[in-house]
């Protein structure tokens, strides 16, 4: 199988319980909730998504022909370091290419994988840490994992509060709050706020790699 990058590129994850942590990050190409085209943004399922996922012309990305060509080129975007070695497979939706031949190859160059997936399929099951954001109106089938990350509140007809409690009953480690960064931020952070305050089962967590100026 061949696979179609957006981006790759060494940074600092910025968001969740994993926050600060050295991270490769790997930017799938295409989404199933968006087209990630403006002119669908309006139709789509999720219309907030602030990401750029078109195409394979960023940073590090392009097309790979095997899983053993992509995991070089992440091994390649680590360093020398041979210890700690993490990357998150992350959109668009992720799940869209991983297979087992990639998590395999990963694997083999010592990483511990992450994904960030919006759930509405499943996660390949030796992936190390499954980081699930719910979008309103598509159906999640991966409801347990080690983060639920719920941006809050989202635009149009959003989630509930009752679907917000629904989803306290889902089985994951931690259950996390994340204020949409749209044009109310400030709003939306005391939103995000409010409803940890109500209901202490939910934590804060915030995109600290904006504030850091990071990617």
């Amino acid at each position: 199988m061949s696979y179609a990058v957006k981006e790759m590129f060494l940074t600092l994850q910025g968001e969740g319980v994993q926050a600060g942590r050295r991270a490769v990050f790997l930017r799938f190409a295409g989404c199933n909730l968006w087209t990630g085209r403006e002119q669908d943004r309006e139709k789509a399922i999720c219309q907030f998504c602030d990401t750029d996922f078109v195409g394979t012309d960023g940073l590090g990305g392009g097309k790979f022909a095997d899983a053993a060509a992509l995991a070089d080129a992440a091994l390649g975007f680590w360093g020398d370091r041979a210890d700690g070695r993490y990357i998150v497979l992350t959109g668009g939706e992720p799940m869209l290419q991983i297979d087992d031949a990639l998590v395999d190859a990963l694997h083999e160059r010592g990483f511990t994988i992450a994904i960030e997936s919006n759930g509405t399929l499943p996660a390949h099951p030796k992936i190390d840490w499954i980081c699930i954001s719910p979008k309103a109106g598509s159906d999640v089938v991966q409801r347990f994992g080690h983060e639920l990350k719920l941006v809050w509140p989202q635009p149009g007809m959003g989630h509930s509060l009752a679907d917000v409690d629904g989803m306290a009953d889902w089985a994951f480690d931690h259950h996390l709050i994340q204020p949409l960064d749209d044009a109310h931020a400030q709003d939306n952070v005391r939103a995000a706020i409010a409803l940890v305050m109500d209901r202490p089962q939910w934590r804060l967590t915030v995109q600290a790699h904006k504030y850091l100026g990071l990617r």
